[in-house]
């Protein structure tokens, strides 16, 4: 795995030259100057469309075979995660065990930021273990900058205890931090 410590080279830690003067723009222009960056997003999202497709079946299947499906990860790449499992059963009227979010810090960290967490990658694989993550189950670890450790440290053991793994960063492919045999990488950085 590369020296997690060096970061600046990421997309994510980059001044988006755009935005450089946000603090002088009108509230309009900020709101335009969001809509224009919107772009981005949706052709990330265009350019990862055979591997977010890939994923979804891969989910369908197992959730069909009676696995589950986990998010993990850590600040607002794990808090969305968690949002988006905690939605399922009223918008699905899905069983609550069924799709789970997984937090670096754990409900805490929901509404208070848990610096450092997100560094213990043996605590990502506390995780899966606690949970009996196995051969029908679908890992699906975010990280904005594909550098975790937690969520390393997740998607290693899931996919040693036979689990289906899919990795989501923010950050174009030659940027994901190298994690061995994953399922599915979904880099979607522009």
């Amino acid at each position: 795995m590369e020296n997690l410590s060096t970061r600046g080279h990421l997309l994510t830690e980059q001044v988006n030259v755009n935005s450089a003067n946000l603090d002088r723009l009108t509230t309009l222009e900020i709101v335009d100057l969001f809509n224009k960056e919107d772009i981005n997003t949706l052709n990330a999202i265009a350019g990862a469309r055979v591997e977010l497709a890939s994923a979804i079946d891969t989910i369908a299947d197992s959730l069909r075979q009676g696995g589950r499906l986990f998010y993990i990860g850590a600040g607002t790449s794990g808090r969305l995660g968690v949002l988006d499992a905690a939605e399922c059963p009223p918008t699905f009227c899905t069983p609550p065990e069924l799709v789970q979010g997984i937090l670096a810090g754990g409900a805490g960290a929901l509404i208070k930021s848990s610096e450092g967490l997100e560094d213990i990658a043996s605590d990502g694989a506390a995780a899966m273990v606690e949970r009996n993550v196995g051969e029908h189950d679908v890992v699906v670890g975010i990280t904005a900058g594909g550098t975790t450790p937690y969520v390393h440290g997740a998607i290693e053991t899931a996919k040693q205890r036979g689990a289906k793994t899919v990795f989501i960063a923010c950050v174009p492919a030659n940027q994901v931090a190298s994690i061995a045999d994953i399922d599915i990488r979904l880099p979607v950085g522009a």
